[in-house]
């Protein structure tokens, strides 16, 4: 298995560690000649290693609907993905001022609305947002943040030009994934970090932790921080457990809180009741309060936005926040920036095409063998339509589906993914991948990660990276390139 690198082929797709003349790209000089001089059973080994690494420290998602095993080993490629810290630089730049715009955009909707009356954005996308919550009108959140934690979907076309592919603004994980693929990494691989100047990604945990406590009510050294989670089924259940373990927070579920008369939030403990400053919480808006959202549900918190109402409690993301996390929302994200920060959007988006509006829908219906057919709210890649890979009766029937609801539709080109050099059984080959860097936001205060979540699509050809169907993940590095 060892690499021969005159081999690969990147089959006409920007490849991420090799250029089109089949050589290293200055960023993964170092990592190419490394991986060179490995042999084929050292290569057996490492990918051996990283297997037996992720089972002893039990990294695993949920994939719903698989009967009785719903765990899965965390599929992670041991071949690395390479940004220099350069261009990074450019990106985190794009990202801050994204989701500065956004929170400025949730805020204003859910108060005088400026930007509709300015007829920058239409008022009928808020009329049909299913996401839009009534409950939140009129309410400011500490410091005017909605979106603490935002995970922004990145990727890289032909053309080696980094557009976003959508924002992700309502419970986004992930970010367990991101840090625990550099801890595997670093025991496949310990002689590698000697050799490579690689930024660290293992302070997020500390980083989500001070934003927490600066969201705080309460002036106090110490607020009582919990993790909210819907429970063992979920599909970001390792990522709920890991994260409290992190902080040194409480896990908890809704059965666990409790709202009292005095509208303040409290956990049940072994010594009684305990005041709760700030929940982190991983459950949508829907199920957070069957008081005020869907009163059959079981996961949440009963007076659980009263509490928030009355500045009682922080609650992250703020309820609400996801009427920005709208695939057809995402289509003005660049009018949104240019409107609120008087800047062009640094970080282009993918081309859209919005179905509500007869032009584009007349093109999408001609164009849907070779377009990507997005609903406005799904999450995990369910519900796609990839044109060139569907049937023309797949193709009708989503066609019927725009024309039932066009506002919940939009369309992209099929995207010529970036790919990175990545093990299959027998060789190396090139694998579609996106990038999920996550950002912190605490007013004036905003924190990138270094990199993010590369996933990768294991079957060869397949432009889905999506774990919940069938993709794996990378390590990404951000590398300074002297010395390289």
């Amino acid at each position: 298995m060892s690499i021969d690198w005159q081999m690969y082929q990147s089959s006409g797709f920007f490849d991420e560690l090799i250029d089109d003349n089949g050589r290293p790209r200055q960023s993964g000089q170092a990592l190419v000649r490394f991986l060179s001089d490995l042999s084929t059973k050292e290569m057996e080994a490492a990918r051996a290693a990283a297997e037996l690494a992720v089972k002893e420290m039990g990294i695993t998602f949920t994939v719903y609907g698989e009967g009785s095993s719903i765990d899965r080993a965390w599929p992670i490629d041991i071949i690395p993905r390479i940004i220099s810290n350069d261009e990074w630089q450019q990106v985190e730049a794009g990202l801050v001022q994204r989701v500065q715009a956004l929170n400025l955009f949730i805020d204003d909707l859910y108060h005088e609305q400026h930007i509709i009356k300015d007829g920058v954005f239409p008022r009928e996308l808020i009329n049909k947002s299913v996401n839009f919550r009534p409950q939140c009108v009129g309410i400011s959140p500490p410091k005017g943040v909605w979106a603490h934690i935002c995970g922004t979907d990145l990727v890289r076309n032909n053309d080696g030009t980094f557009y976003v592919l959508e924002d992700n603004l309502r419970v986004p994980s992930g970010v367990s994934y991101m840090i625990e693929n550099r801890s595997v990494m670093k025991r496949v691989f310990p002689d590698l970090f000697e050799q490579i100047s690689v930024l660290p990604v293992s302070d997020y945990p500390s980083q989500l932790f001070d934003m927490l406590t600066a969201m705080s009510p309460r002036p106090l050294d110490t607020p009582e921080v919990v993790v909210l989670t819907p429970g063992i089924y979920n599909s970001a259940y390792f990522e709920h457990c890991y994260l409290a373990q992190e902080m040194g927070c409480e896990l908890v579920e809704g059965r666990d809180l409790v709202v009292n008369d005095d509208d303040c939030v409290y956990m049940k403990t072994v010594s009684g009741l305990l005041r709760v400053d700030v929940i982190y919480r991983r459950i949508d808006d829907l199920f957070l309060d069957p008081e005020a959202f869907n009163p059959d549900s079981q996961l949440g918190v009963p007076g659980l936005l009263r509490a928030w109402r009355e500045g009682n409690v922080a609650l992250v993301n703020a309820p609400g926040a996801g009427v920005a996390d709208d695939k057809v929302v995402y289509t003005y994200v660049p009018d949104i920036i240019q409107y609120y920060l008087s800047e062009p959007a640094i970080l282009p988006n993918v081309q859209s095409y919005r179905c509500n509006e007869s032009d584009d829908f007349n093109y999408v219906v001609e164009n849907i063998h070779q377009l990507v057919v997005k609903p406005a709210n799904e999450s995990g890649g369910y519900g796609l339509l990839i044109g060139p890979k569907s049937t023309r009766e797949e193709q009708l029937q989503c066609i019927e589906r725009i024309k039932a609801d066009p506002r919940n539709f939009i369309a992209q080109p099929t995207l010529n993914l970036s790919t990175v050099p990545t093990l299959d059984k027998e060789q190396v080959e090139g694998r579609h991948v996106d990038l999920r860097p996550f950002i912190l936001s605490a007013g004036e205060q905003t924190y990138v990660t270094t990199g993010g979540l590369t996933r990768v699509a294991l079957v060869k050809g397949s432009l889905v990276v999506n774990s919940s169907q069938g993709g794996g993940s990378k390590d990404t590095w951000i590398v300074e390139e002297e010395g390289l």
